[in-house]
């Protein structure tokens, strides 16, 4: 900790600027041509709004003014006539202005204007005309505007580089992270310390490059991350940035996809021109599979794609590196699949780290390095919490952290307990929960009795994951929930726990039919977890004795020129048959199975449905408390809130009696 607070308050050391920041710097600055093109822009602005005439008014109108004796004075010009009225009239109802123009032609109006200043007290004054006020708008502008034009759209583009005019649409769109502004390290990377170490020699290269070259080995020129998203595989590239202490060029895979055509290719090569000029350094590559799919038929529109440039341009360019270059290109993305072979070969991505959901170490270790920011109470168990997250991705955990924090600060807690961390996790999983809607009395005992249906199977069998509460709230689409616990990250799915986890499915459907004597569409999520798992148990995993072990599922494109369409199969229509009937035969035996549990313990399955009722919500202990015949006893929501009204009622009447005495002394 005093080391962070010393390196914040320590200024970093000047870096000395490389060739090509020095341009981009100089590139913003504005030197004495661009001062002196604003300052003729701004005075020919000016002398144009000048010469607009004001108050214009026809030749008749000013005769009608001269005949009722209404001008004061008068300032004939070649062109024009300027004048000021008298100022009784300026005062009067009319409102008139104090001066007008007026268009004046000597040879026509001449002999006019001489008629009507006869007998009349005019002040005349007669100007010599104008010569470089309409040769500078019409002659002199014009052209200034042109060289504006000229040099801002052609000449400042045809400096910029790489794209040259049309405002530079060819110069690749990353952005550029110094070495004093990437301060991601390892530390701030939790849950993958697989991966950590086979990135590890990467910055050993980019920290002591001769001593790879001293035995002639060669780093590894790209490496690619692939993922789920969220699992940390950006962080993991900042940090590679960040222990290496070199700088960081991210972009993202569409930023190459442009209307003009060879947009993405040039891009590409103006990316690994600035990459050069700043090495050693690491370009990061997000989304590498929206320009990096496999070419063919199949799969883009033709040799002429402009992906299928952009993918050249990238090939071409990783096979242009050379050993002293010290650029590490590192993509990530989550369809490691679809890219082409191409780009995955040894010579360009020549390391493939794979970055998993993390395991339940790595979930609690990813949970402490986000419980550094929060206060966090003292009897917070994130072990707890890391049990009760499986399949969750760094992002998850993160988001868990941070609405726990909304909710303590919402609640006006002084720091976070475990049910606000609980509380954070449902809500990110399944969303809020809905405890301001009104529900109908007979949907309340229905959701009961489903939810108690549930939670009991999930309570007496063994093969199964833990329980770890149920609940009536309604949260997300669901009318109520009931929640596992596992006790370690589930690596094999054995036959024992598909069978329970089907039979836990069927638990809801089952008490409704037995003690509602009718069934509801809220088993429809059920239906199709435990349909897609018999599927699965037949089909992938080869768990049925009549279909043997076969894999029957179709191939998902790896080895193939073209995706398979769903409807592509390869068995006949005899094997679909039995594999159709092998699934209602697993299906049907969960069934009966979770049925007979049921019909022969009632009597339990009728206590947890009205407890569920009572409380709204039943935690592991509560039900084992129930199965084992025992009583709850802890408040209803009735009485949480009418504690919580009364306190607020005293509350008010401890402050009006404050006031009260505040007031006394007054009198």
């Amino acid at each position: 900790m005093a080391d962070n607070q010393r390196k914040k308050q320590t200024p970093p050391p000047l870096k000395k600027q490389t060739p090509q920041q020095k341009q981009q710097l100089k590139a913003y600055k504005r030197g004495p041509a661009n001062w002196l093109l604003i300052f003729i822009l701004i005075m020919a602005a000016i002398m144009l709004i000048k010469s607009i005439p004001k108050n214009e008014i026809t030749w008749s109108q000013f005769e009608e003014y001269m005949k009722n004796d209404r001008i004061k004075s008068l300032k004939v010009a070649e062109t024009e006539i300027k004048g000021t009225f008298r100022a009784e009239f300026v005062d009067s109802q009319e409102k008139m202005p104090e001066s007008f123009t007026v268009k004046f032609n000597q040879e026509v109006f001449g002999d006019s204007l001489n008629e009507l200043r006869k007998d009349r007290e005019i002040e005349i004054e007669c100007k010599n005309p104008e010569l470089w006020l309409p040769l500078f708008i019409n002659l002199i502008f014009p052209l200034i505007i042109f060289g504006a034009l000229i040099y801002f759209l052609f000449l400042r583009n045809m400096r910029s580089g790489t794209g040259g005019m049309l405002m530079s649409f060819g110069r690749s769109r990353h952005r550029l992270q110094s070495k004093d502004k990437v301060t991601v390290t390892f530390k701030d990377v939790a849950g993958i310390e697989e991966a950590k170490e086979e990135v590890a020699e990467i910055i050993e290269f980019l920290k002591n490059p001769k001593k790879f070259q001293r035995l002639g080995g060669r780093i590894p020129r790209g490496v690619l991350l692939i993922g789920p998203p969220g699992c940390g595989k950006t962080l993991l590239a900042k940090a590679i940035a960040g222990e290496a202490d070199v700088p960081f060029l991210s972009i993202s895979g569409s930023d190459f996809v442009e209307m003009f055509v060879g947009v993405g290719a040039s891009r590409v090569r103006d990316l690994f021109k600035q990459a050069k000029d700043n090495s050693p350094c690491i370009i990061f590559l997000d989304e590498v599979d929206a320009i990096g799919r496999k070419r063919g038929a199949g799969y883009v529109g033709g040799g002429h794609d402009e992906r299928e440039q952009t993918l050249n341009a990238i090939l071409v360019e990783m096979d242009g590196f050379d050993t002293n270059d010290q650029v590490i290109l590192i993509a990530a993305t989550n369809r490691g699949d679809i890219l082409d072979h191409a780009l995955t070969r040894p010579g360009r991505f020549d390391r493939q780290v794979v970055v998993p959901l993390p395991d339940l170490k790595g979930r609690l270790e990813i949970l402490k390095v986000h419980a550094r920011k929060v206060k966090l109470g003292e009897g917070v168990e994130l072990e707890r919490l890391a049990r009760g997250t499986p399949m969750f991705s760094g992002a998850d955990l993160a988001a868990i952290i941070n609405e726990s924090a909304l909710l303590a600060t919402m609640a006006n807690k002084d720091y976070i307990e475990l049910t606000d961390l609980e509380e954070a996790r449902d809500k990110v999983r399944w969303g809020r929960a809905k405890k301001s809607r009104v529900t109908d009395e007979q949907d309340r005992k229905l959701t009961a009795y489903h939810e108690a249906g549930h939670a009991f199977i999930q309570a007496s069998l063994k093969d199964a994951d833990p329980l770890h509460k149920v609940s009536i709230i309604p949260r997300g689409p669901f009318g109520g929930a009931t929640f596992a616990l596992p006790e370690k990250d589930r690596i094999h799915y054995t036959k024992r726990y598909c069978r329970a986890f089907m039979q836990v499915c069927f638990g809801g459907r089952i008490a409704e039919e037995i003690f509602c004597d009718d069934i509801s569409s809220g088993a429809q999520a059920d239906i199709q977890q435990a349909t897609a798992m018999a599927r699965q148990m037949i089909v992938t995993w080869g768990m049925s004795v009549k279909m043997g072990p076969i894999s029957y599922e179709p191939d998902n494109g790896m080895g193939k020129i073209y995706y398979p369409m769903p409807t592509e199969r390869d068995y006949s229509d005899k094997t679909a048959e039995d594999i159709d009937s092998e699934v209602r035969t697993f299906m049907d035996e969960a069934y009966a199975s979770a049925k007979d549990l049921i019909e022969s313990s009632k009597d339990k399955v009728e206590n947890i449905a009205r407890a569920l009722l009572k409380y709204e919500t039943l935690d592991a202990h509560d039900v084992k408390l129930i199965l084992e015949g025992g009583q709850i006893d802890k408040p209803t929501v009735a009485d949480l809130i009418a504690a919580e009204q009364a306190k607020d009622k005293n509350s008010d009447e401890q402050k009006a009696g404050g006031n009260v005495e505040k007031d006394e002394p007054a009198e």
